[in-house]
């Protein structure tokens, strides 16, 4: 059998409108899935944005030609140029290798935040929509209270309680951010709460927990999804703006928001100093708002296309 003959075979075992199992079934969808997603080349663009900045996390040491953190003031304020290809800031240091490490600090922000604040608002919502009544009301007040105040400022009146610091301030975001998901969450089971399926399974014995656990959370998972990479971009922009005000990573970290906020004093002769953290922060927010997109047209099934 050729190579040819066996992609083939591949495509149609995929494709197949009568699988002959649960593994088959799923990876049709999946592959489904990723033609459409690539049919959408903004996208796949933010994916490959994306992918460069976990790549350059991930390599920063080989990337970065200089240590970031290491002043060299007979150097200060340099422009672009072949050796120092962002220039320097203030304190004489390079602003490419800054960036390139700044990335891990980014990567670190938003891992931690999804992996705090998604849980907690898919089990609020999750909880309140299953069991409704008083549990209902009392949980959705909670979390009105929360989405009553505008992201950032509610950030920093935690971090101004906590202190200024990257930990601190992961926490803040974090805090902040799990309402939309677990509104997100209540919506999509108090469609499904009712449903033939779940009176079945509890008709069966299955109690509260395994039924909220095992059959609605995971049809909760595709829209979580699309919404935290949706929020990614904002996530990051709280964190550097947080960085901007100095309750963010301490310096010398090189945070990018930390960063804009100190070439703000050299905006007009050394633009480059505010510049190029900037466009950093600027890209790799669009990359998560183009990425979230894709995704929403792929696993949100009330999406229009």
């Amino acid at each position: 059998m050729t190579r040819k003959q066996k992609i083939q075979g591949a495509r149609a075992w995929l494709l197949t409108d009568t699988p002959d199992s649960a593994f088959q079934a799923a990876a049709g969808r999946f592959y489904l899935g990723l033609l459409e997603f690539f049919h959408n080349r903004l996208a796949v663009v933010g994916l490959l944005i994306i992918l460069a900045l976990i790549t350059t996390a991930i390599f920063a040491p080989q990337i970065a030609p200089f240590d970031p953190v290491a002043t060299d003031l007979a150097n200060r304020l340099q422009p672009l140029s072949a050796h120092h290809w962002f220039g320097t800031d203030e304190m004489g240091r390079d602003i490419f290798s800054r960036i390139v490490w700044g990335s891990r600090l980014t990567l670190y922000v938003i891992i931690l935040v999804a992996v705090i604040a998604a849980p907690v608002g898919i089990l609020v919502g999750t909880v309140s929509g299953y069991f409704g009544g008083s549990i209902d009301t009392v949980l959705m007040r909670i979390t009105d209270i929360f989405l009553a105040f505008p992201k950032l400022i509610l950030a920093l009146a935690f971090v101004a309680a906590l202190g200024p610091g990257i930990e601190n301030a992961i926490i803040a975001i974090s805090i902040t951010s799990w309402p939309p998901y677990a509104r997100i969450a209540r919506a999509e089971t108090l469609t499904i709460r009712n449903s033939d399926f779940i009176r079945a399974i509890r008709l069966q014995g299955a109690g509260p927990l395994r039924i909220i656990t095992k059959h609605i959370m995971p049809l909760c998972l595709s829209s979580l999804i699309v919404r935290v990479t949706l929020d990614m971009a904002g996530i990051i922009l709280t964190a550097a703006g947080l960085g901007f005000l100095g309750l963010g990573a301490q310096p010398p970290s090189p945070e990018w928001g930390a960063m804009t906020s100190a070439g703000r004093s050299f905006i007009l002769d050394q633009w480059w100093l505010i510049t190029m953290p900037g466009t950093a922060i600027f890209v790799v927010s669009l990359a998560f708002n183009l990425l979230g997109d894709g995704l929403r047209e792929v696993l949100d099934p009330k999406s229009d296309s």
